[in-house]
């Protein structure tokens, strides 16, 4: 069994960013990166938002190059998942062993009784790390429809991220999946930019808030399809068109793009019971943004008013930073700043124990 000061569970920005920043602080950290590192930036063809890259990179690129910075400092990444954890004491116990048969999408596309029986199967063994401080940097997964087409057209005119990917969409005909707030937003980015923005949603009215339906349906490049849903994305290399039905009939349109804005499910299966989550599964930390954040913050000031270990989640010793822990923004800039503050709180929380 491996013994270790620090874990970092998770590869996207906010991993990485942890594991650069731990390392330098002489941590010797281990990262499990997952099979599919990377993070959903690996599902993102071009990075043009991201400070430090005129020229825009390619997102599985970007991730490359976060890694091996990383790895230059010393962070040991490996290419497996934590599959368990025991968060109840110090020293903190993982598993990283899936289970013989089980398929590693099982956290991504399973259900939660799915993921529960992988993680109870999995306790049967003798734990394979213990860490005296762990970061959960999981992420957030988008949700899918799961129709044909759109996974495998996904990054080539089918996207998750309107704020991301919106200028690649200049003077295209682009539609939108969905109905809420995160529905709206994306219509209003790509307005900007796509000649044409198609909102298709089940049902014949929007559960986003008034303010936000007020300047979609306001605003003359969008039209919106009610009672409609997405059938099938089609394209070779890229989107050419979509099958819609609307009102029981089927329909074939021209299309550019594709984004598809109907929530996000944050990677946190494996922790339930372990540490406080909110409604919706992400990890609460002492500078969440919700009434939950707040109460965990007012909890842990020191004697100058300020919060203690920000990034700290309910159990003392475990930190949690990017999309795991972020329900607003959801940006790789974000997470990498989250990932920063999180093993510099673990590096200073370390130091007092």
């Amino acid at each position: 069994m491996e013994a270790t000061q620090l874990v970092i569970i998770g590869s996207g920005p906010a991993g990485y960013t942890a594991g650069i920043y731990a390392a330098r602080a002489r941590l010797e950290p281990t990262l499990f990166a997952g099979i599919k590192s990377g993070g959903q930036l690996m599902y993102t063809s071009d990075v043009e938002n991201y400070p430090g890259f005129a020229e825009g990179i390619n997102g599985p690129q970007m991730m490359m190059t976060f890694r091996q910075q990383a790895e230059r400092f010393g962070t040991n990444v490996q290419d497996s998942y934590v599959v368990a954890a025991d968060l109840s004491q110090r020293p903190f116990k993982l598993w990283t062993q899936l289970p013989a048969g089980t398929n590693p999408e099982v956290f991504e596309v399973g259900s939660d009784e799915d993921i529960l029986a992988v993680v109870n199967q999995a306790k049967q063994q003798p734990p394979d790390v213990e860490a005296q401080a762990v970061i959960i940097s999981t992420g957030a997964v988008s949700i899918l429809l799961g129709v044909p087409g759109e996974r495998q057209l996904i990054g080539k005119g089918v996207s998750t991220c309107a704020v991301c990917d919106a200028a690649f969409f200049r003077d295209k005909v682009t539609y939108v999946i969905g109905g809420g707030d995160s529905a709206m937003e994306d219509t209003l980015a790509l307005t900007k930019f796509a000649k044409k923005v198609t909102v298709i949603h089940r049902r014949d009215q929007f559960r986003a808030s008034k303010i936000m339906q007020e300047r979609v349906l306001n605003n003359d490049k969008v039209k919106v399809m009610w009672n409609s849903s997405l059938k099938e994305v089609i394209g070779a290399d890229h989107v050419e068109k979509i099958k819609v039905e609307q009102d029981g009939q089927l329909q074939e349109l021209p299309a550019d793009g594709v984004f598809i804005a109907i929530g996000h499910k944050p990677v946190t299966q494996l922790l339930r019971d372990q540490l406080q989550l909110d409604d919706h599964g992400y990890v609460i930390t002492r500078d969440s943004f919700s009434q939950l954040g707040l109460e965990l913050a007012r909890q842990h000031l020191d004697d100058h008013g300020l919060v203690k270990f920000p990034s700290m989640t309910s159990v003392p010793g475990v930190f949690a930073a990017g999309d795991v822990v972020d329900v607003r923004y959801k940006q790789a800039v974000t997470a990498a700043g989250q990932g920063c503050m999180a093993a510099i709180d673990a590096e200073r929380w370390l130091e007092l124990q």
